[in-house]
C-alpha cells in the first residue's frame, strides 16, 4: 500500500505554487520541487484510490485529448487520470473536425474549451512542430480566457512532442524512485540510455530525450549510447550536461552498447530515429514530397539493419551490476521472436521483467492526475487531506 501520510509530509515540504494555473510541457523547465510535487501528489491519489476512497474533484467538466500519433499507454493513462479526478473525456478527432476546411489553432483552441479543464496533446512526429503546437493552443486558451470566451482557461499537458515525454519519463522515475527506496536513493546510480534496434522507422527521439534531460536532475550516472549517426537533439544534450553538473551527476554520450550497460544499475534499451533524418522527415512532409519520403524510409532501414547488434541480449544484461539491472522501456518494445524476427530485446529478458515493466506504465495515470491537480487547485495539500478526511467510497461494498 502506498503511505498517504509519507506523500503529504513530502508535498508540504516543497514549493510548487507556481503550478496553479501553469502548464506541462517539458521537464526541465520545472523546478525540483515542482517534479517532486507531481510524484508526491501521484502517490496521495494512489494511496486514496487503493484505499477506496473517491478522489473526485471536479463535479464536471471535460478533459480535451488530441492525439496526433497513435497510443495505447498515454490514450489511456490520459482517460484514467481525467476520470480519477471526476473529469469527463472527449477525444478530438481531427479527421472528424473543421480543421481540414481550414479552421486555425486559435479558433480550434477555443472552440473545444469553452467547458474544458485540461487539454493533453500527443504531437511527436515532426521536429520543430509538436512542442510549438502546444505552446499555440496554450496561447490561444490564454487569450480566450482573459477575452471572457472561456470561463475558465484549461491547463495543457503535454503527452508527448518532439522534445519531450514528461509523462513517461516523470512514470519511469516515479517506478525507480520506488524500486530503489526512495529519490535518495538514485544518486550515483548508472543508467544506460541506449539506441536498440528495430525493424520499424521514424521512431521518435522523445524518449531517449526525456530521460536525459530528467535523470541528469535526480544525481544519477546518465550514459546516452547509440552507433554513429544515430544522435538525438543537441540543445538537449546541452540540458543534460547542464543538469548533471547542478545535480552531481554526470552525462556522457558512447557508441559502445556494452559500454553503457557495464555495471549499469538501470538499462533502457529503445529504438529511436536520428535527429538529421527526422529533421529531413519534417521538410519532406511539409513539402509534400511522398517519393522523398519513401527513400528516406527505405535508406533508414537499411541503416538500422547494420545494427542489429545493439539489442538488450541476455549476454549484455550480465554486463549490467550484478547481472540484475532494473530494465526499463516505455512499451511496445520489439521482443525478438515475439514481435519481430529480431528486435530490441530478447524474449527471456522482456518476459523476466515484465510484471516490473507493467508496474512502471502504471504510474503513468498517476503522474498525469498530479500534473492536472497541481494546475488546477491552489491548495493540493489541504485538498487531499480533505478527500482523506471525507472517506468516500469510490466503491460501494
Amino acid at each position: 500500500m502506498t503511505d498517504f501520510n509519507k506523500a503529504i509530509k513530502d508535498l508540504e515540504k516543497l514549493d510548487f505554487k507556481g503550478m496553479f494555473g501553469d502548464d506541462f510541457f517539458l521537464t526541465w523547465e520545472k523546478s525540483e520541487d515542482e517534479l517532486k510535487a507531481v510524484w508526491a501528489v501521484a502517490d496521495a491519489l494512489r494511496a486514496l484510490r487503493e484505499r477506496n476512497i473517491s478522489t473526485k474533484v471536479f463535479d464536471s467538466g471535460l478533459g480535451i485529448s488530441l492525439f496526433r500519433d497513435n497510443s495505447t499507454r498515454t490514450r489511456f493513462s490520459f482517460a484514467s487520470a481525467c476520470n480519477l479526478l471526476g473529469l469527463e473525456v472527449q477525444d478530438l478527432d481531427e479527421g472528424k473536425s473543421q480543421i481540414a476546411h481550414g479552421e486555425t489553432v486559435r479558433e480550434t483552441a477555443n472552440m473545444i474549451s469553452f467547458m474544458a479543464d485540461v487539454i493533453g496533446i500527443r504531437d511527436d512526429m515532426y521536429i520543430g512542430k509538436g512542442n510549438a503546437y502546444m505552446h499555440a493552443v496554450a496561447d490561444a486558451v490564454k487569450e480566450g480566457n482573459e477575452d471572457g470566451v472561456l470561463e475558465q482557461r484549461p491547463n495543457l499537458v503535454n503527452l508527448q512532442c518532439d522534445i519531450d515525454h514528461p509523462t513517461q519519463c516523470m512514470a519511469d522515475a516515479a517506478h525507480i524512485i520506488n524500486e530503489f527506496g526512495g529519490l535518495e536513493n538514485l544518486k550515483g546510480k548508472k543508467i544506460a540510455m541506449t539506441w536498440a534496434y528495430s525493424p520499424s522507422y521514424g521512431k521518435p527521439l522523445s524518449v531517449p530525450q526525456g530521460v536525459i534531460g530528467l535523470f541528469t536532475r535526480l544525481g544519477m550516472e546518465v550514459v546516452l549510447a547509440h552507433p554513429e549517426g544515430y544522435e538525438v537533439m543537441p540543445e538537449v544534450e546541452e540540458v543534460a550536461k547542464k543538469n548533471a553538473q547542478a545535480s552531481g551527476g554526470s552525462f556522457r554520450r558512447t557508441n559502445s552498447m556494452e559500454d553503457a550497460f557495464k555495471d549499469a544499475d538501470i538499462v533502457y534499451p529503445k529504438s529511436w530515429a536520428p535527429f538529421a533524418a527526422m529533421e529531413k522527415r519534417t521538410n519532406l512532409y511539409g513539402e509534400g514530397d511522398m517519393e522523398g519520403i519513401k527513400k528516406l524510409e527505405k535508406e533508414l532501414l537499411e541503416q538500422n539493419a547494420q545494427h542489429k547488434d545493439w539489442a538488450c541480449t541476455e549476454d549484455m544484461m550480465k554486463l549490467t551490476k550484478d547481472g540484475k539491472a532494473l530494465y526499463l522501456h516505455c512499451l511496445p518494445a520489439d521482443i525478438t521472436g515475439v514481435s519481430c524476427d529480431e528486435g530490441e530485446v530478447d524474449a527471456t529478458v522482456f518476459d523476466r521483467y515484465r510484471v516490473p515493466l507493467y508496474k512502471e506504465a502504471s504510474y503513468k495515470p498517476y503522474v498525469i492526475a498530479a500534473m492536472i491537480f497541481l494546475s488546477k487547485f491552489q491548495d493540493p495539500v489541504g485538498l487531499l487531506k480533505e478527500l482523506e478526511e471525507k472517506g468516500t467510497k469510490r466503491v460501494l461494498r
